[in-house]
C-alpha cells in the first residue's frame, strides 16, 4: 500500500506498534518486524492475559473470549489511535519476553476475510511454560 499519515508507524523501526480503527469499530494493533524503512507488520489476532486480569474483564464488560480476536484484544489492552506509533520495548503497551517455549506452530487459513482465504497466513503457536 501506499505511505500515509494513518500508516507512517509501519515505517518504524522494529517493535512499533501500528494502531488503527477497523470499521470504525475496534482498534486494532500491527507491530513492525523489520527494519525501519520497510513498511513490514504482523496484526495481534489474539493472546492470554497472564496480568491484569480484572482490568481486562472491565474494559470488556465480560469475563470469558477476552482476548481471542483483533478487536477484542484492542479493546482489552485499552488500544487508542495515540498508541499507534509508540513502541512495544519503551511505549505505554510492553511486550514481555515469551511464556514459554514454541512447541509447535500451524499456518492456517485466515479467518473473517473474503479474499485469499484458503491463504495459510494465520499462525497459531502452542507453547510449554
Amino acid at each position: 500500500g501506499r505511505r500515509t499519515d494513518r500508516n507512517e508507524p509501519m515505517w518504524g523501526p522494529a517493535g512499533t506498534l501500528y494502531v488503527y480503527l477497523s470499521y470504525g469499530i475496534h482498534w486494532c494493533a500491527n507491530i513492525v518486524v523489520r527494519s525501519e524503512g520497510e513498511p513490514n507488520a504482523v496484526l495481534m489476532r489474539g493472546g492470554v492475559v497472564t496480568h491484569g486480569l480484572a482490568a481486562v474483564q472491565k474494559r470488556r464488560g465480560r469475563t470469558t473470549h477476552l482476548v481471542d480476536g483483533p478487536g477484542k484484544l484492542g479493546q482489552a489492552l485499552g488500544l487508542s489511535g495515540q498508541c499507534s506509533g509508540t513502541n512495544t520495548w519503551s511505549g505505554p503497551l510492553r511486550l514481555d519476553g515469551p511464556l514459554g517455549t514454541v512447541t509447535s506452530w500451524e499456518a492456517t487459513p485466515r479467518i473473517g476475510v473474503s479474499k485469499a482465504v484458503d491463504v495459510p497466513w494465520r499462525f497459531v503457536a502452542d507453547t510449554t511454560s
